[in-house]
């Protein structure tokens, strides 16, 4: 098999592997792998703001605010003004989100930021350098994109209907 070939199907392997996850995901959980990221964050925070939510996720808030629209239409979590600035609002999980949370798999990221993170320097470098020149061999560089591996738009409108029993 020639090097072109073998790339190409490394990136239809990565491909698969991304949409497969998120299509279990979403038939067993009734999640997007963005509303789980946000869900994992709200949980690891306890309560944060949707604002720093938002930072904490690299998605701007318009984004989390929709996604979050979503997850409360769940009741998996809420929100509420804050005490001394109305203007910020926070979120917390429901005691249905944290059992949702409690029962959803791991990211797939999360499996390969461990992976990565156990490379030395310069594997990482390269790994990354490789990565950066194929998206811009593709013309699909994208400085505002997410650090999030899932496939489709992250915004919800297309969000999964709650999981089949």
């Amino acid at each position: 098999m020639e090097k072109v070939d073998r790339v190409l199907v490394s990136l239809r392997q990565i491909i698969r592997a991304l949409d497969s996850h998120s299509r279990q995901l979403s038939q067993d959980h009734g999640l997007t792998v963005p509303q789980l990221v946000l869900l994992k964050e709200i949980g690891r925070c306890g309560s944060v703001s949707v604002g720093d939510l938002a930072r904490e996720v690299s998605l701007s808030q318009a984004t989390v605010t929709s996604i979050l629209d979503r997850l409360e239409q769940r009741q998996l979590m809420t929100r509420k003004r804050g005490e001394s600035d109305k203007r910020l609002v926070y979120v917390q999980l429901t005691m249905q989100g944290k059992t949702v949370l409690a029962g959803a798999p791991p990211l797939l990221q999360e499996q390969f930021v461990e992976s990565f993170e156990n490379l030395k320097d310069w594997e990482q470098s390269l790994i990354l350098s490789s990565l950066e020149r194929v998206a811009d061999m593709m013309g699909i560089m994208d400085e505002g994109a997410a650090p999030m591996l899932t496939i489709g738009s992250i915004s919800p409108s297309d969000s999964p209907s709650p999981p089949r029993s």
